[in-house]
């Protein structure tokens, strides 16, 4: 442990040198995921001629201090790295790194520090960019399982306990039921005073806005099937800064360790060593400047240009059965289960495509345009797209949701956003379009009052009707067959 100073209250720091006598460059990493989680990377680090330092945030872990997630990383990070460059072995070149929490870390450094504070250059890996974006989605509904589980795992505790929600599900399954949402930490049986105000946090996009005004390289690093890939994406496109790179796999938030249905041998990539090499060249001002990068094709083994998008396309729709359903929030279309209920009253509006003729390459947004009512003063519109293969398994491919305050028993004609696609579907592959009211409990229960879904205490049914003739589901799809990529040489030019 190294003691930087009164400034950040001595936070608990480990430093990895390279053999040598130095200077040399330095990668920072802050998380509030226990600092000795990182002794392995930060060794890789070392061994590659970098110094390598590792620090638990404020109030986590070995750190003194009080825990508030999202409010101390600017201060204390630019305290650090001014720390850094003040050290004998240090050439005074640094890069800001981190995945997840540690990548907001590391961007708050970049965007907001100045001076000697602010790094040479950031590698950004499944971006948390801030408190509001992890709370909501762009369209405002409430991500709950992610969050009640991040909150019951780290939040407001020096400590981590990552199954604390899954032995409080064990415990109570109707955990996530009770209401209302925000008296969570009362049923967990542990206090969890920032839990109410994550929901009060109104300040999305703020980081995005930062990021035209960068003036470093960045190395953003997601997957297809991470909660933040859109924020991954909508970084790297903002970014101002003299070079930007784009690293897009198949993968969850876990990154290689969680590949999606659709990743294969081709989409296995040494993610270390290409962070080492980018920043040797970020560091010695050797990329070629410009947004560039790779995308891997799901279900096609190979890597495109991060630039790579397809034409916008309809698929043709045929409506299985609910062009009037009940959106009812005690029996709400549940997020983890793609099974459909064949029999009693609709709960979801089913549409399926024919099955495909030739295999289909889906590259850029997916988005459904429809015509629908409901008969209550707020309601979501839960929307999700599952491929039904040939051998009959449904996997699921995008979701979206987004709220509406219409006037009860008014048509509105709108569109919902189903995220970025990037996927071979085979021949024989049909398309099933599911049109709902919920999409629990990955996101929060629209209780249709109009009452904000964290507060509610009363639940109503709602009445839907959809136009099935309206309901236009558009893919972008390659008029071509696409021209593999190497992705180390697209992160590296």
């Amino acid at each position: 442990m190294t003691p930087l100073g009164a400034a950040v209250e001595d936070l608990a720091t480990d430093v990895h040198l390279p053999d040598g006598g130095g200077p040399f460059p330095t990668v920072l990493l802050r998380t509030p995921y226990d600092r000795a989680r990182h002794r392995a990377e930060a060794r890789g680090w070392a061994r590659r001629g970098f110094a390598a330092v590792v620090q638990d945030v404020r109030g986590r872990f070995a750190s003194p201090g009080e825990w508030r997630p999202y409010e101390n990383e600017a201060g204390d990070g630019a305290a650090t790295a001014r720390w850094i460059r003040r050290q004998p072995w240090s050439d005074g070149r640094l890069v800001a790194a981190g995945a997840s929490y540690a990548a907001h870390c590391a961007l708050v450094l970049a965007l907001e520090a100045s001076g000697e504070a602010r790094p040479d250059a950031v590698i950004a890996a499944v971006p948390a960019l801030g408190a509001a974006e992890t709370a909501r989605e762009p369209s405002g509904v409430e991500r709950l399982l992610a969050r009640a589980g991040w909150w019951a795992a780290h939040g407001d505790r020096s400590d981590s306990d990552e199954s604390a929600l899954d032995k409080a599900l064990a415990a109570d399954p109707g955990l996530l039921t009770h209401l209302p949402l925000t008296g969570l930490p009362e049923r967990l049986g542990r206090s969890l005073p920032s839990w109410a105000d994550l929901w009060r946090r109104r300040d999305r996009g703020r980081l995005a806005a930062r990021a035209a005004h960068a003036a470093m390289p960045l190395l953003a690093v997601g997957g297809h099937h991470d909660p933040f890939a859109e924020d991954t994406v909508t970084l790297w496109r903002a970014w101002g800064g003299p070079s930007a790179r784009l690293l897009l796999g198949p993968w969850g938030h876990g990154l290689l360790s969680a590949p999606g249905p659709d990743a294969g041998p081709a989409h296995r990539v040494n993610l270390g060593e290409l962070y080492v090499r980018w920043a040797r060249r970020a560091l010695a001002g050797e990329l070629t400047a410009g947004h560039h990068g790779a995308l891997a094709l799901g279900g096609g083994g190979l890597w495109l240009p991060a630039g790579t998008g397809g034409e916008p396309r309809a698929q043709r729709l045929r409506l299985l059965r609910g062009s009037a359903f009940t959106a009812d929030p005690d029996r709400p279309v549940r997020s983890g289960d793609l099974n459909v209920p064949a029999g009693g009253p609709p709960d979801r509006c089913l549409l399926v495509t024919p099955p495909l003729p030739r295999p289909l390459d889906v590259v850029g947004p997916a988005r459904v345009r429809l015509r629908a009512t409901a008969h209550t003063p707020s309601a979501d519109w839960a929307v999700r797209l599952v491929a039904l293969t040939p051998e009959g398994i449904a996997e699921r491919l995008a979701a979206g949701v987004v709220r509406r305050d219409d006037s009860a028993g008014r048509v509105a004609e709108f569109t919902v956003g189903l995220g970025r696609l990037a996927r071979r579907l085979r021949a024989g592959t049909r398309l099933r379009l599911e049109i709902a009211g919920h999409h629990f409990p990955a996101h929060a229960r629209n209780p249709h009052t109009g009452d904000d879904p964290m507060t509610a205490v009363r639940l109503l049914a709602s009445r839907r009707e959809v136009e099935p003739g309206s309901v236009a589901l558009r893919l972008s799809v390659l008029p071509f067959r696409p021209t593999p990529s190497d992705p180390a040489e697209e992160i590296l030019r």
